[in-house]
């Protein structure tokens, strides 16, 4: 007994396939430093045409080496992480601390509230003591469609968590798990009650749906319980008082499954809101309640709001000590004798608009305030106190979410993302500053890989867009195809691309799949983290505030189904569209006049020239392939529109034009 007492609770392992990567690194690293020197060896003179294109491109080069270490230091030493379950529940059993789960939601119709109470029903059957875990929806819509769809799966969650139990249900989920599972005709105990548990699940469903198609709560279910009450004085969704309704009480004697088992606490939260607060988005719905090897092995993954615990007090704002302990027998015996109705008076201040007023809320305490990024910002913080994160993927999934399913909301997606991640880096928040003598300088670089994906923009568009307009003017930027000096490009090009390809499918991948991901790669530069990059100037400059966007996470049967066909969505007018036709079609001009320029000079030799150049641009052309289609060959719905085709031919001719003459 005393002896398994001292066995560790989990496992580190070296990641397999290090020295490999290690290898690859040193031999780009060499590639480098000769394209570098080659650069600086053939600057074309004062009044030699190109020689500021040149310059440009030698910069350009320069941030893209400059990041490459960047993320090969992350990708240095990676470790991995197994846990031993059996010990755990052998040590502390009867001494697991209590857990507060929350599930955020800000809009009924972009995420459906059958969606979030199928992600709340799988975190309430969680292997876990039900009397130490409470599960808090935030719901910042402020909805009663949503609080309705709450209602429906307190009920529900009586006969799914014990049928969860009974056959061991993965996944937890019941729209995930009805949606991939076979019905076991096989074995006959197990198929009545699937089929009776399914039944009930659609009927469920369906209520929930209708209610949400017809867009309000009817008389009928507004009688099923008392918390409808509180949206007789709810003025719109950014005016209205605190509602928090406790609709499952772990303490009361009824809270207990059709089995007689006692369930999980379940609580529905809506932070008061008014005109003149201002609101600080998810992170003051998180406070209102209160992917990553490389990270991990330079000093803790970065904090990236979902799929992870903290512990209390690294909420709490309190400093990491060598002498800490945690202290769950704390949180184990904390009793409240209060009833339910009584708790739910006495707890809404706490999500008042004025409570957090002159406090530390948001700037020592709980989730940050004013930053896109506010998880990323708070884990920078944490681990400032001194607390330790760790990177821990099981090989079933403890987390499962959804994403945007088009581009459009993929590129709108990133683009908040890249926006805060570069307002912290040149914040006062940035991590050599506030992390100066605090965190290891290996993970003060870590955090750059994200937190410089709006700076890459530059960069890459000029290397984009450059180059290929160099090549239609008939001027030459990298060496000819029978200069030794031409050895360190391809070099570095091949040797690059095929460990990504080569890692890809390792993993799992597909080459098709990698494929789609370089082209997302070069999209979400030369858009999301150019509109990141400039909104966070123009705010900077007082142009413009910040505005918290919510990405749809559903989408219609039609974009479902060609998204399953990985057939790429556009169907409306947005800038970023815009450019990236724009783009595309400078470089299929650029492209054509190349080859023209080639076969018309067969003779000279052009080709030896321009290899380079035709072989850039031919690859991007290559890659935006689905934007020709969706500016001149699709005629569905989810084509470009002629505004985009008008627009982006107009401006891609007068960039041509412009470098021309």
């Amino acid at each position: 007994m005393a002896k398994d007492e001292n066995l560790p609770l989990f496992a580190t392992k070296l990641a397999k396939g290090r020295i490999l990567f290690q290898f690859y690194s040193l031999l780009i690293f060499v590639g480098i430093c000769f394209i570098f020197v080659y650069r600086l060896s053939h600057i074309p003179a004062k009044k030699e045409p190109g020689r500021w294109a040149w310059m440009g491109l030698f910069f350009s080069e320069l941030w893209f080496s400059f990041y490459w270490f960047v993320t090969t230091i992350v990708r240095w030493n990676p470790i991995y992480r197994n846990t031993f379950k059996d010990r755990l529940s052998h040590r502390y059993e009867k001494a697991l601390p209590g857990i507060d789960i929350f599930v955020c939601t800000a809009d009924p119709v972009i995420e459906p509230p059958v969606m979030v109470i199928s992600t709340v029903l799988s975190v309430m059957a969680y292997d876990y003591p039900p009397e130490k875990l409470s599960v808090y929806l935030s719901d910042d819509g402020g909805s009663d469609l949503t609080f309705y769809a709450m209602l429906e799966a307190s009920r529900f969650s009586k006969i799914w968590l014990p049928f969860c139990k009974k056959f061991k249900v993965e996944p937890r989920s019941p729209e995930a798990y009805f949606r991939t599972a076979v019905e076991p005709l096989g074995e006959p105990v197990m198929a009545k009650d699937w089929s009776t548990v399914k039944k009930l699940y659609e009927d469920m469903k369906k209520r929930i749906e209708n209610t949400t198609k017809l867009g309000r709560i009817s008389e009928e279910i507004s009688k099923e319980h008392k918390g409808f009450n509180e949206w007789i004085f709810v003025a719109s969704r950014r005016d209205h008082q605190t509602i928090l309704q406790i609709l499952i009480d772990g303490r009361e004697s009824e809270a207990m499954d059709i089995q007689g088992q006692t369930l999980p606490t379940l609580v529905y939260l809506s932070r008061e809101k008014r005109p003149q607060y201002h609101h600080h988005f998810k992170a003051g719905a998180m406070n209102a309640l209160l992917e990553m090897p490389g990270f991990d092995g330079n000093g803790g993954p970065c904090y990236i709001g979902t799929g992870c615990f903290h512990r209390r007090e690294t909420l709490s704002g309190q400093k990491y000590s060598k002498i800490y302990k945690a202290d769950w027998k704390r949180w184990i015996n904390r009793s409240v004798e209060d009833s339910t109705s009584v708790l739910e008076e006495t707890c809404k201040v706490l999500a008042s608009c004025s409570y957090e007023e002159n406090t530390q809320w948001g700037k020592e305490i709980g989730l940050k305030y004013d930053c896109a990024v506010e998880d990323v910002l708070t884990g920078i913080a944490m681990q400032c106190r001194g607390w330790r994160s760790i990177y821990f993927t099981p090989e079933r999934k403890g987390f499962l979410g959804v994403a945007p399913t088009t581009l459009l909301q993929s590129l709108v997606q990133h683009k908040r993302w890249s926006e805060g991640d570069f307002h912290i880096f040149a914040s006062r928040h940035c991590p050599f500053v506030l992390g100066y003598k605090k965190i290891p300088l290996k993970l003060q670089l870590t955090y750059c890989m994200n937190l410089l994906w709006a700076a890459n923009c530059l960069a890459t568009l000029y290397y984009v867009i450059v180059p290929s307009l160099c090549l239609l003017r008939g001027i030459s930027l990298f060496p000819e195809i029978t200069n030794s000096w031409v050895l360190a490009f391809v070099f570095v090009i091949i040797v690059h691309r095929a460990y990504s390809l080569g890692e890809f499918v390792w993993f799992g991948g597909t080459f098709k799949g990698w494929w789609n991901d370089q082209r997302m790669w070069l999209y979400k530069r030369t858009t999301s983290y150019f509109f990141g990059f400039l909104d966070y100037i123009l705010k900077r400059l007082g142009f413009t505030n910040s505005a918290f966007v919510i990405t749809t996470k559903v989408a219609g049967d039609d974009v479902s189904q060609r998204y399953e066909q990985e057939v790429m969505e556009f169907g409306t007018s947005s800038p970023m569209f815009t450019i990236l036709a724009t783009l595309a079609l400078l470089n299929a001009i650029c492209f054509v006049s190349g080859l023209k320029r080639v076969i018309a000079d067969v003779e000279t030799l052009v080709w030896e020239k321009f290899a380079l150049h035709i072989l850039l641009c031919g690859l991007l052309v290559f890659i935006n392939l689905p934007i020709y289609q969706g500016l001149f060959f699709r005629k569905d719905v989810a084509s470009l529109p002629t505004s985009v085709t008008y627009q982006s031919t107009m401006f891609a001719l007068l960039a041509c034009a412009i470098a021309v003459y």
